[in-house]
């Protein structure tokens, strides 16, 4: 059975192993990705991930087999150092990724050292905390160059059919500089064209959208550097015919953001996370 794609929000640093009130900023995200598996026809035989954390010159795909942890953060207790979500790799997966981007005439190299970093490991780790599914890390490509991920997604898009789950790792904003009250206005001004364009648009449209949007409202304020938006660009090409449905949107995550993910595909219920204000949020338990 063919299985659906998504964009998800993966929210900051390790904060799955965290407690306090940064750990509890992200409950509703947290409850949104242990949703997901409902959500999928069959459980994945492997998952494919692009994360915003992992770029290179050419798109690269991870051999390891087992990978190792990628400690890409700064500034969180020591022991966030030394976790571990000890999913195997999928070294014949990542031949089979190279041989589909060849055939559509996309070059792409190996790295048999690459492991999971925190767009990875904290985004599955609600999800799947037994770690028992194959994880396939692939980079970005550096340029960001929207068309040439959109044309990455459309090579992958076989594998769902094979019984991969592929998730574009990001975050629909992204300005480390402005994660306080003056996030309130530019992230819900992006986030609202962002689902305009992925829910409402035809597909042709929804690429064409996604191709500029740069010019969108508050784009440049929402990612002044698009690391955490473009695996949005490879999800949808993977899915580029088909419906998208935001399965998760809060507008006050950490006090003064919007956030949101997507599904695109496997039917449109709705998921119940779509969308919790302020007050909802204040008045969660915990």
């Amino acid at each position: 059975m063919q299985q659906p794609v998504f964009f998800l929000s993966h929210g900051g640093g390790p904060w799955p192993w965290l407690d306090g009130p940064f750990r509890r900023s992200f409950d509703w995200l947290e409850a949104s990705l242990k949703a997901l598996p409902a959500q999928l026809p069959e459980p994945p035989r492997a998952i494919l991930v692009v994360s915003g954390h992992w770029e290179e010159p050419r798109f690269t795909v991870s051999t390891a087999a087992q990978p190792p942890m990628v400690f890409d953060y700064f500034g969180f207790p020591e022991h966030t150092y030394r976790i571990s979500y000890p999913a195997p790799g999928a070294p014949e997966l990542a031949e089979r990724v190279v041989a589909l981007a060849a055939a559509a005439g996309i070059a792409m190299d190996r790295d048999p050292e690459r492991g999971f970093d925190h767009g990875t490991f904290s985004m599955l780790q609600p999800i799947w905390p037994d770690a028992h599914v194959p994880v396939l890390s692939v980079s970005l490509r550096a340029d960001y160059d929207p068309a040439a991920h959109i044309a990455f997604g459309r090579a992958l898009a076989p594998l769902r059919d094979e019984g991969v789950l592929i998730i574009g790792s990001g975050f629909t904003y992204h300005n480390l500089r402005r994660f306080d009250e003056t996030a309130l206005q530019p992230s819900a001004a992006f986030d609202g064209w962002l689902r305009h364009v992925l829910t409402d648009l035809p597909p042709a449209e929804r690429t064409a959208a996604l191709l500029g949007w740069s010019e969108a409202p508050s784009a440049r304020i929402a990612h002044p550097r698009e690391d955490h938006l473009i695996p949005l660009m490879v999800a949808v090409g993977a899915a580029e015919g088909e419906p998208g449905l935001c399965i998760y949107s809060e507008d006050a995550m950490r006090g003064a953001i919007t956030a949101s993910s997507y599904r695109f595909g496997g039917g449109l219920a709705p998921t119940g996370f779509d969308l919790i204000g302020a007050r909802e949020r204040e008045a969660m338990p915990g």
